[in-house]
């Protein structure tokens, strides 16, 4: 069965560093885009950002530019997420995402969610 598997997540003190990495399993993973959304306690459930097929482009969310980028090794079916310099407000759950191709980048359009890993950021 597809499984989208994210890990990396855990506690940091503002300023550090993290990297998680979504490992994904029944798929053909050259063919989706992945993506990371991310959810805070009380809030919406966000886009982070995606890494397109080809693997050289990207789109991240005006949040987190230029502290986070996102790579994927298609020989290794991972997708990964940098995240640097991080701040209290990156406290969240985040997920591993897979987009078909042509669909919308918006929650509803998801084929296959993670089950999320937990970040969270002290001051």
């Amino acid at each position: 069965q597809v499984q989208l598997a994210e890990s990396g997540g855990g506690l940091v003190q503002a300023g550090g560093s993290l990297r998680l990495s979504c490992a994904a399993s029944g798929l053909i993973f050259s063919s989706y885009r992945m993506s990371w959304f991310r959810q805070a306690p009380g809030k919406e459930r966000e886009f982070v950002g995606i890494m397109y097929r080809s693997g050289g482009l990207t789109s991240v969310a005006d949040s987190v530019k230029g502290r986070f980028t996102i790579s994927r090794d298609n020989a290794k079916n991972t997708m990964y997420l940098q995240m640097n310099s991080l701040k209290p407000e990156d406290t969240a759950v985040y997920y591993c995402a897979a987009f078909r191709p042509w669909t919308s980048l918006t929650p509803d359009q998801v084929a296959y969610w993670g089950q999320g890993t937990q970040v969270t950021v002290s001051s």
